[in-house]
């Protein structure tokens, strides 16, 4: 087995770790918060002082960072990952970041003789303690087959899209589709309150209709139960729309839609809700329409 490496241990990082270790890899963790090393040494993984010490212990090292910063500089910066990179290891960032970033750390990483993909997730908090995330991954395909199972322990699905930056591509795909659909179901839970109906009961008549989605079966409880403690929250949402964003106005693409979203997410924002669940962007509608779901 690859001695394993994991740098950032937030509240995907922390559960998706545990599982390498719960499938039998020897891991060494590194994370700002001393608090985050200290439960996994716990439970049996070893703590590193820094990103490279992180890169000398291991062979392949996985970072689960916020964004496109985070991630260089945790590669690139100082005492980085790159200070502890030889020929032949690897890096698999699993964040959600800029596909034109992820393009540039596998290019500076291959001048070394590293290998890198990105392999955001989907699935949330829940999919990341349960191991049932949905890894999308770009890079070279044989990096992407020699690590596949060490993907899969983290994973119900691990797909590779293609070549370097694909796997933040379809990952801002999938952003983008789920801040519209969060956005229509709350849009549409609040118009049947208003309207007359029971939300509670539009969602049990319609769920298993083409309406229906998991969406709406993982965020529809928590609205109901206005449950807004975060397994992603709004500003990491608002990131991601504006990595999308970005990289459709590089590359001339129009995304109405995904631009929509992003601006009901900054209403959310400006009226504080940002460290809240994305499931939150139900309070935008109930505040424009003076009426609680």
């Amino acid at each position: 087995m690859y001695k394993v490496g994991f740098v950032g241990l937030g509240i995907m990082g922390l559960p998706m770790a545990k599982n390498i270790l719960k499938a039998g890899y020897e891991i060494t963790v590194y994370d700002n918060n001393d608090y985050k090393i200290k439960k996994m040494v716990d439970v049996g993984a070893k703590g590193a002082r820094s990103s490279m010490e992180v890169a000398k212990n291991s062979d392949v090292i996985i970072t689960m960072l916020p964004n496109s910063p985070h991630v260089e500089a945790a590669i690139f910066g100082e005492n980085g990952l790159a200070e502890g990179l030889s020929r032949g290891k690897a890096v698999i960032d699993m964040s959600s970041i800029s596909p034109v970033a992820s393009k540039e750390f596998y290019s500076k990483l291959k001048e070394k003789g590293v290998d890198f993909l990105d392999a955001p997730v989907s699935g949330g908090e829940p999919g990341a303690i349960e191991g049932t995330i949905a890894v999308m991954v770009g890079g070279d395909k044989p990096v992407f087959d020699k690590y596949y199972d060490l993907l899969m322990t983290m994973a119900a699905s691990v797909t590779y899209v293609g070549e370097a930056g694909s796997g933040n591509i379809a990952k801002l795909a999938n952003q983008m589709i789920v801040a519209a659909n969060i956005s229509a179901m709350s849009e549409a839970y609040v118009f049947a309150k208003k309207a007359g109906a029971d939300p509670k009961v539009v969602f049990e008549a319609i769920r298993g209709g083409l309406a229906g989605s998991r969406v709406m079966e993982q965020k529809s409880p928590k609205i109901f139960d206005k449950d807004y403690e975060p397994g992603f929250r709004i500003e990491l949402h608002i990131k991601d729309l504006q990595n999308a964003l970005d990289t459709a106005h590089n590359d001339n693409i129009s995304i109405p839609i995904a631009a929509s979203a992003m601006e009901i997410l900054q209403a959310c924002k400006v009226d504080g809700q940002e460290k809240k669940d994305h499931s939150a962007i139900v309070k935008f509608f109930e505040k424009i329409n003076n009426i609680e779901v």
